[in-house]
């Protein structure tokens, strides 16, 4: 639902045209060379923390690896769940970055920002942490 208010508002403020698809494309792509290139690091890494987590929480649960489960409603709004202050921390910190480096608030940037940051890699990080897991496991209670 913030998601949608993010990008409306970002509509309604700036307009949607070629020009704001290729600001993004900018400052997606240069992002790592401006003064706030530690969100490239910080948000994978916070996404990387707690999917292990929640990979882990999976083996102890008995539950099916995340990506098969993911297709799923209840599995995906766990993930945005789990995700959701990774998210809200990276859209501040990329609202914050727009204010002073850019000199405007793009809200759709930031999402957008975000979501390729903190809910991706937790998306892709999730489900071969608890294979992992369940593999070393089972290796060990063989035993």
């Amino acid at each position: 639902m913030a998601a949608a208010v993010l990008v409306v508002a970002g509509a309604l403020w700036h307009g949607v045209t070629i020009a704001t698809f290729q600001g993004i494309w900018h400052d997606l792509i240069e992002g790592p060379t401006e003064p706030m290139r530690y969100r490239f690091v910080s948000q994978p890494l916070m996404a990387a923390i707690v999917a292990i987590r929640d990979g882990l929480k999976d083996v102890r649960a008995g539950r099916a690896p995340h990506f098969w489960k993911a297709l799923g409603v209840a599995r995906l709004r766990e993930a945005l769940n789990a995700t959701a202050r990774i998210i809200l921390l990276g859209i501040t910190m990329d609202a914050i970055f727009q204010v002073f480096v850019l000199k405007r608030l793009y809200p759709a940037e930031a999402l957008i920002i975000a979501l390729l940051l903190a809910f991706a890699p937790y998306f892709l990080i999730r489900g071969p942490t608890a294979r992992i897991a369940r593999r070393w496991h089972g290796a060990f209670s063989h035993r």
